[in-house]
């Protein structure tokens, strides 16, 4: 195992925060190109223009005002603005949520990329989950605006992009300080405090966040969160776009869990619904983060650097696997994350055609000090099953071309190349060495606007997921001791799309068709509380959303999505994939009665998937709605959140696999394992701006 991995980390931290601290020192750097700053967004992002901006039907921005009167039970739920994407928990609230989109089980992130300002924040090679996509660090208020895209269509995105990405921007600044405290059920209590002022010619923008909470769980949550972010950002030069930030972020959380629970021992009477079989389950995370963001003219640029602790204790199968000890493990991830983005667009014509050519690079170095599974006992480790630090470093060239060869005709071309090398040090011989694996992925886009308000859109796409670097040298299962099969680094997926967008005052729709083919699924292991690689896989479907102000005081939003989801290559009735979603629906309203009341009512629901390949053990639909009612008078503002208003008992996610309680036979017994959506609460916020 390679030392002094705590000493390479700092030193590399320091560097990159301080080339970010001299740019940002610099009297002629000014504030990133973000859009409106969040105390100017007065109107909903999703009535935002997209026709002759937007390559696809499928994208687009969700704005401050979309989300300010949003019900949220968790920040995750900041994703599911995107049309047809569900974030659910099967575990504490301190764990990266569960993502469903386009059909895909997404574990914690697999084949959806996740930004903050430009930092990407799926992590691979996790000690969990490939893809790791945690948004607990994001506090609420601070989030200006979310842009999103589905499907591989785009240059300047590679690894985990094959469904979509989703990018957050937070504000550079503030219209005032508040302060906001909110209360609830199952002792949930919050607290947060965020503020901005000039400092000379830049805007220094600071908040924290803290957070404690049982849940609604028969073992106590305890989740115990705190957030702290700080931003210095300039603005001038030649455009208003131009300007530069500098932004440090820090979170901290701890949580015990309640995991999916078997279904029979709820109907045995064993346990309730919203009981637990180990009490020794939970979890903490530690991120630090910096970021630099530069804007000026026509170039664009950021560096990030991260410091991340991870741990992990579950249990999916009891006594399954041991019968005496019991089958609970601890899972660690510790590195530092190092990297950055320069992209350049330059405006002419190729051939007398008017063009905007894009040419960019990006890089990324993980430092994994330690990323480990561990046997434990009452939360304590007992064994070691496999340890390993790994560097893994990626870079990429891409290029898009854009020509309009009328005012209402946009055509793109792209590529991009990906080259990644890992390098794993084992504490297993036969586990260790180096892979190395390169991707070249075409993109090409069309727009025609037939209309002043209606735009058509045909796209093709590929691009990629990466593997854990762990199973790209693995000889020998650690567990077993048995020959264990190799994957590739990088796994190639194709798409296809068409789609159409309306614009209209007041009304906004979207549809959009897809196919999108992968050559290697990533799948939820059960008893390894992680993914596993398994076969190629193809899905096509069909999604459409629409917002519509019929009057000033009213918005109204709606998006669903069918999915039909296949394994390839497998034999005859063996080709449904877990957990992939065949339909999804969202829908809210929010009234403004009076001058200073506002209600918003959410609906979301996502409808019966398969939990084995032979569709012979299927989930429930699940449906929820969540109400909120806000009073503003002056410097007050008051809301009243209801979840899951109307009571519903159904799964927020549900398994099937072999688990063996006490007394139960050897080989364990094949069931359900669900996870119950929280039961109706009340949350009571108070704000007050100075």
């Amino acid at each position: 195992m390679r030392t002094a991995v705590g000493a390479k980390i700092t030193l590399l931290s320091l560097m990159v925060l301080a080339s970010a601290t001299a740019h940002a020192a610099d009297p002629s750097s000014s504030p990133d190109d973000g859009g409106s700053r969040a105390g100017d967004i007065v109107v909903y992002g999703r009535a935002l223009p997209q026709i002759g901006e937007a390559l696809s039907g499928s994208s687009g921005t969700v704005g401050f005002r979309d989300l300010q009167n949003r019900p949220l039970s968790r920040v995750g739920e900041l994703a599911e603005t995107v049309p047809g994407l569900i974030a659910t928990q099967h575990s504490g609230s301190g764990k990266a949520n569960q993502y469903f989109l386009r059909g895909f089980n997404l574990d914690h992130g697999s084949d959806l990329a996740g930004f903050v300002d430009g930092v990407p924040v799926n992590l691979r090679s996790h000690g969990h989950g490939q893809g790791y996509l945690d948004l607990h660090f994001l506090i609420p208020e601070l989030v200006e605006r979310i842009d999103y895209r589905k499907g591989p269509y785009f240059a300047d995105i590679g690894d985990f992009s094959t469904a979509g990405s989703v990018a957050f921007k937070t504000a550079d600044s503030l219209p005032r300080p508040f302060v906001e405290l909110t209360g609830g059920s199952f002792g949930h209590a919050r607290a947060v405090a965020a503020g901005s002022t000039a400092i000379g010619d830049r805007t220094l923008l600071a908040a924290i966040e803290g957070v404690r909470s049982n849940g609604p769980w028969v073992l106590d949550e305890k989740l115990r969160k705190l957030n702290g972010f700080l931003k210095i950002s300039s603005q001038g030069g030649a455009r208003n776009s131009d300007g530069s930030s500098l932004a440090l972020s820090f979170y901290n959380s701890k949580w015990t869990s309640t995991d999916q629970v078997p279904l029979r021992a709820i109907r045995q009477g064993l346990i309730e619904r919203r009981g637990f079989i180990d009490p020794d389950l939970g979890g903490r995370t530690t991120r630090l983060t910096a970021t630099y963001n530069l804007t000026s003219g026509d170039w664009k640029a950021n560096a990030y650097a991260i410091y991340y602790d991870f741990a992990l204790t579950s249990n999916f199968t009891y006594f399954l696997n041991d019968p005496v000890n019991g089958d609970e493990f601890r899972q660690r991830d510790q590195r530092g994350v190092f990297g950055g983005s320069v992209k350049h667009t330059e405006y002419g014509n190729v051939f007398g055609i008017t063009s905007a050519l894009t040419l960019g690079a990006d890089a990324r170095y993980d430092l994994i000090g330690k990323v480990g599974l561990y046997n434990s006992q009452a939360g304590r480790t007992t064994s070691t099953v496999r340890e390993d630090s790994i560097d893994e470093a990626s870079g990429a060239l891409f290029g898009q071309l854009q020509l309009f060869p009328t005012s209402r005709l946009r055509l793109m071309a792209g590529l991009r190349a990906d080259l990644y090398h890992a390098d794993v040090d084992s504490d297993l011989a036969a586990n260790l060495g180096k892979r190395d694996d390169a991707l070249v992925a075409p993109k090409l886009a069309a727009a025609w606007r037939i209309t002043d308000p209606i735009e058509l859109y045909a796209n093709y796409g590929e691009s990629f997921h990466s593997n854990d670097a762990r199973g790209t040298t693995i000889r020998v299962d650690p567990a077993t001791g048995d020959p264990a099969d190799r994957v590739g680094l990088l796994v190639r997926a194709r798409g296809a799309e068409v789609g159409a967008r309306i614009e209209r005052p007041g009304f906004t729709a979207s549809i959009a068709a897809y196919r999108l083919s992968l050559a290697s699924e990533l799948v939820f292991v059960g008893d390894g509380g992680g993914t596993e690689a398994s076969d190629a896989s193809r899905r096509t479907g069909i999604e459409a959303t629409a917002f519509w102000r019929p009057v000033p005081a009213v918005a109204i939003d709606v998006s669903g999505a069918l999915t039909h989801a296949r394994l390839r290559g497998v034999a005859a009735g063996e080709d449904r994939i877990p957990n992939a979603l065949s339909h999804v629906l969202a829908a809210g309203i929010a009234v403004d009665p009076l001058p200073d009341w506002t209600v918003s009512l959410r609906l979301r629901h996502f409808g019966s998937a398969p939990l084995i390949d032979d569709d012979s053990a299927r989930s429930d639909p699940t449906t929820l709605v969540n109400l909120s009612g806000t009073w503003r008078r002056g410097e007050a503002r008051v809301e009243l959140s209801v979840l899951n208003v109307l009571g519903n008992k159904a799964n927020d996610i549900s398994y099937y696999y072999a688990s063996r309680l006490p007394g139960e036979p050897a080989a364990g017994v094949e069931d359900y394992h669900i996870h119950p959506v929280e039961p109706r609460q009340i949350r009571l916020s108070l704000r007050y701006s100075f």
